[in-house]
């Protein structure tokens, strides 16, 4: 049998984005911006240097902005070329040039019920493709190899699950999914659980689970045998952990690159500055800003 490659990335944003309130009752949360691009931009980036050509958003019913954001605009355009905005019009070029190697769609999630109903709403999108799944307020700000490309390298030779990770320190573990392990070869590791949330002290390692994953039809496969799973909250590293106890075969990868997240005010905060000082027309006028602020 040959082996498959990941081609096609389901988009959960149907969360009302209650952390980004009052905002987020006007605009999806997944176009809040980092610095000069929303949230879901950067993803859609990484989407397509990683090799994906269709994308399926996951929305709430009447969510249709982030879908609009990558469509083109010709009455804006054509009023940008009236007044002779070239730099702007540039913006929507670059845009553009996101936009058309990847083949756009969405689906509709009527009840928040977790994030395991929302991928599973994509079912007709995967048929029985691997698949990926990104979550946008996690960025991977990786200025060599994409931090999903990581995964579908690995993805590429075992045809099984694969999880990206991040080392956290010891007293910010107990916010995240952590992962209990078996060292493979460098940064690529089998899965033998998964605990969300652990308490202080009882977290089996400091290897936390990043918003990107690649699932297989055996996953869905689980879901199906387990229909609660859709119903109470479940988080897809929950099903993805008990498929490891059960004996399945699920990888991580430790992902090379600066891991930003944006989940609430604070570390998106944190992440825009990162983003910002690094930025090669911002960075150096920031710089100087605190300066004169003596910051």
């Amino acid at each position: 049998m040959s082996k498959k490659t990941v081609k096609k990335a389901i988009f959960p944003i149907a969360g009302m984005g209650t952390r980004f309130l009052p905002l987020s009752k006007v605009i999806s949360k997944e176009l809040i911006p980092l610095v000069d691009k929303p949230l879901v931009h950067y993803n859609v980036e990484e989407a397509l240097e990683s090799g994906i050509k269709e994308i399926q958003f996951v929305v709430r019913k009447n969510q249709k902005d982030v879908y609009d954001y990558f469509k083109s605009n010709p009455e804006l355009e054509k009023l940008l070329q009236e007044k002779n905005k070239k730099n702007d019009l540039e913006m929507l070029k670059e845009l553009s040039n996101v936009c058309k190697d990847i083949k756009f769609s969405s689906v509709i999630q009527r009840k928040a019920t977790g994030n395991v109903d929302a991928i599973c709403q994509a079912r007709e999108f995967i048929g029985k493709d691997p698949v990926g799944v990104f979550f946008c307020d996690d960025i991977i700000y990786s200025k060599d190899v994409p931090g999903f490309q990581q995964l579908k390298e690995v993805y590429e030779t075992c045809q099984r699950p694969v999880i990206a990770l991040k080392r956290m320190p010891k007293n910010k573990l107990s916010s995240y999914g952590v992962v209990e392990v078996e060292k493979i070869a460098n940064s690529v590791f089998k899965i033998k659980r998964v605990v969300e949330k652990p308490k202080e002290g009882e977290a089996p390692s400091d290897l936390v689970i990043v918003g990107r994953y690649i699932l297989t039809p055996d996953v869905f496969e689980k879901i199906d045998k387990n229909k609660s799973m859709r119903q109470n909250d479940y988080s897809i590293s929950q099903v993805l952990g008990e498929m490891a106890e059960e004996g399945k075969v699920i990888y991580g990868y430790e992902i090379k690159g600066e891991w930003l997240e944006c989940g609430d005010k604070m570390t998106w905060f944190r992440s825009f500055l990162t983003l910002a000082l690094d930025h090669p027309d911002f960075g150096p006028k920031i710089r100087d800003f605190l300066k004169e602020m003596k910051i």
